[in-house]
């Protein structure tokens, strides 16, 4: 009985992985927000537990898609940004350490409190921000785009501490309008951000005991990995098919009952 349970949660975690890396790669994310209230609502992880967990695969999903990417958006192409990076970096780097602070010391009600509100602010992004399909013009230039550049990097490594994602639905917003980026490189820049500003944070919650859970469930973090990169894949090659119009306002409200389920766990 004990093994056909083992069984079934592992196939639950590639199936859940799976579906929430097709919704991912429909827009260009890793998926590590939908995935966050799956683990804690499903799979009944604790909070903290919970986001250490998606930081984790969210690692994986992330670290893997930079290189598939680099046929479209050449790594010299990267290279050639490197100070919008930096100005980024700067700021999300000490978010993402501070952020992770926070998280281990909250109460768990209250950290859930926090990710159920942090779960609408995403969806808002994503139905008010993150259709943006061409480069424009900076919003800013100079010292304001520097001082801005490093708030908004400050802001987005804590959000992306505090929920384990890699902050993408909120960097390539703010790459496109502060920097004028074009969308593809904007996807490309969010990851490299992405990235160092996730390994710190994961650095940071290494010193927490609750980190033991990546031990205690290796399987299932592998399966749910694995389900997540078949599912990107899949999202990706179904890209286009399904129109924005539809699709964003979908994810959003999926997003919204996320965050009511979450609220009230």
């Amino acid at each position: 009985m004990g093994t056909t349970f083992v069984q079934s949660n592992h196939a639950a975690a590639f199936g859940g992985g799976a579906l929430i890396g097709i919704l991912g790669g429909l827009i260009g994310l890793g998926g590590a927000e939908f995935r966050l209230p799956l683990l804690i609502s499903v799979f009944q992880f604790a909070a903290l537990e919970a986001v250490i967990m998606n930081k984790a695969m969210s690692l994986a999903v992330v670290g893997s898609a930079l290189p598939f990417r680099a046929t479209t958006i050449p790594f010299a192409e990267l290279a050639a940004q490197w100070m919008v990076i930096a100005n980024l970096l700067a700021g999300s780097l000490a978010g993402a350490w501070i952020g992770a602070g926070w998280a281990t010391k909250l109460r768990s009600t209250t950290l859930y409190r926090i990710i159920a509100i942090l779960l609408v602010i995403i969806a808002a992004v994503l139905l008010l921000g993150h259709d943006t399909s061409a480069a424009r013009q900076p919003l800013l230039d100079g010292w304001a785009q520097v001082s801005i550049g490093l708030l908004a990097g400050f802001v987005i490594g804590a959000v992306a501490s505090f929920m384990g994602v890699a902050g993408g639905e909120l960097l390539i917003p703010t790459l496109v309008l502060l920097f004028g980026c074009d969308i593809k490189l904007a996807g490309s820049l969010s990851l490299a951000v992405s990235l160092p500003t996730m390994l710190i944070g994961f650095l940071r919650y290494s010193q927490h005991q609750s980190f033991a859970v990546l031990s205690r469930n290796k399987i299932f973090v592998a399966v749910m990995v694995g389900g997540s990169l078949v599912g990107s894949f899949i999202g990706a090659r179904l890209l286009g098919i399904v129109p924005n119009a539809i699709l964003l306002p979908l994810l959003a409200a999926i997003l919204l009952i996320s965050a009511v389920k979450v609220w009230r766990h």
